[in-house]
């Protein structure tokens, strides 16, 4: 029986893009390999372009679930390198939404530090939700109008 390795290749061809780009050329390889092995397995019957698509397609579902087989779920108790030569668990590196962010913390005491103090006493009386008086209401929305100004200029 004669093999049309030609037509094989041209199917491949077409299937070979549904793999993960390293896994391509290989994926190409194993359905060549079994239209083949299918063809000489046929006997006498026909091997039609459409047996040879359905046989393509199939070997690219095992592709993927043999691909699927092999990423397993990792532990958060497993241990990695932290970049530094260290090694820790995996659950470390998770973010805490407790945790004080220091950096954010610095920024806003020297924010403060350069703070009129008019508007520093504001804010407290706004935290303990005392009213505030007209002027006092004044004085905070032209620091705000001002300060929205800044950031918009640097917007533009």
């Amino acid at each position: 029986m004669q093999l049309d390795w030609k037509k094989y290749t041209e199917i491949a061809d077409k299937f070979q893009h549904k793999a993960r780009y390293e896994d391509r050329e290989d994926l190409r390889q194993d359905i060549i390999v079994r239209l083949a092995e299918v063809a000489s397995n046929n006997g006498h019957k026909p091997f039609t372009e459409g047996a040879m698509v359905r046989v393509a397609s199939l070997v690219t579902l095992e592709y993927w679930r043999k691909t699927k087989a092999v990423l397993t779920t990792t532990s958060l108790n497993e241990e990695i390198d932290d970049g530094e030569g260290n090694t820790i668990e995996l659950y470390q590196t998770l973010a805490d939404d407790q945790a004080v962010d220091l950096e954010a913390w610095v920024d806003a005491r020297v924010w403060l530090q350069g703070c009129p103090r008019r508007l520093v006493r504001i804010a407290v009386k706004r935290y303990k939700g005392k009213p505030l008086t007209g002027n006092e209401q004044r004085y905070l929305n032209r620091y705000q109008e001002k300060e929205l100004k800044k950031h918009q200029k640097v917007l533009i």
